[in-house]
């Protein structure tokens, strides 16, 4: 039984995602994803204008008057959620922690999903795959989805975006779409990220804080390492250090942009203390545009 204070927050949380996909998204996320391909749905009478190459013409013999097939995009999508829980999600020093960001821009895409009849699951991952959603439809299934990920614990704190990629292409057979989640402090995950890339539709949503960039110059602090627990104090007023701070964010960030453009995948940066429905809109606009 959750404790009714986070209960409420969960249910104001779960309004509030379903409004903005409703009212903001309209139509963007249906034409910025589609179908695989067409499927044939009727014949009907050929009317003025219709192209003559869809003329069914074994139909039109047998009743002496032309009839054409009509066809319908096959839409129903299967999307899949890679949710990073590990603990360098537990942060934030702005509007909200990385992982309530993550929840708000998971919640979006689920309504988002189930507003134009895709399924959608989740995958929760830390060091290892977590917990598996199977995708479903339907706002209880989007309402389950999003009490997992505010309550879900998580039995590690590290990170292995690796092993979310591995399992997911040995579970997801047919072609889906695919988000990753995440804050994307890790590396090493070139292979399955490349297979993911090549077999569904992946797109790359990093969540980021203000903090993390730099390091900022306040004298001798405490620093907790929220995946590894471990505890240091360190001397911020260093030139160096703050420096070598500095060279690590960039590298990563170089680490993970070298990776997207060999592989072709979409990225939009998320900060806790920024917007998150101009940035989606932008994506869907970009991928709209490419169509």
């Amino acid at each position: 039984m959750l404790p009714e204070e986070l209960l409420k927050k969960i249910q104001r949380f779960h309004f509030k995602t379903r409004r903005l996909a409703n009212d903001l998204f309209s139509g963007q996320y249906e034409s910025a994803f589609k179908g695989r391909g067409i499927e044939f749905a009727e014949v009907r009478e050929y009317q003025p204008g219709d192209d003559i190459r869809t003329i069914d013409w074994n139909v039109s013999a047998r009743f002496g008057h032309p009839f054409v097939k009509v066809f319908h995009e096959e839409r129903e999508l299967t999307v899949i959620l890679l949710l990073d829980l590990s603990g360098s999600h537990l942060f934030g020093t702005r509007v909200k922690f990385k992982r309530e960001l993550l929840a708000e821009v998971a919640g979006m895409l689920a309504f988002l999903a189930i507003r134009t009849n895709d399924k959608v699951g989740a995958i929760l991952f830390s060091s290892r795959v977590e917990k598996y959603i199977p995708p479903k439809k339907g706002a209880s299934h989007v309402w389950g989805l999003i009490k997992e990920i505010f309550t879900y614990e998580p039995s590690d704190l590290t990170t292995n975006i690796d092993s979310v990629f591995t399992y997911l292409n040995r579970v997801t057979k047919r072609h889906a779409i695919v988000f990753l989640i995440s804050d994307c402090m890790d590396t090493g995950f070139e292979k399955s990220f490349g297979l993911t890339a090549k077999k569904h539709d992946l797109t790359v949503i990093r969540v980021s804080d203000p903090a993390e960039e730099e390091l900022p110059d306040v004298g001798l602090m405490t620093l907790r390492d929220p995946e590894t627990g471990q505890v240091a104090w360190i001397n911020t007023k260093s030139r160096g250090l703050r420096q070598r701070w500095r060279t690590e964010q960039e590298e990563q960030a170089r680490y993970l942009s070298d990776l997207l453009r060999k592989s072709g995948v979409d990225l939009i940066t998320l900060s806790t203390d920024g917007p998150v429905v101009e940035p989606l809109t932008r994506l869907f606009d970009q991928r709209r545009r490419r169509l």
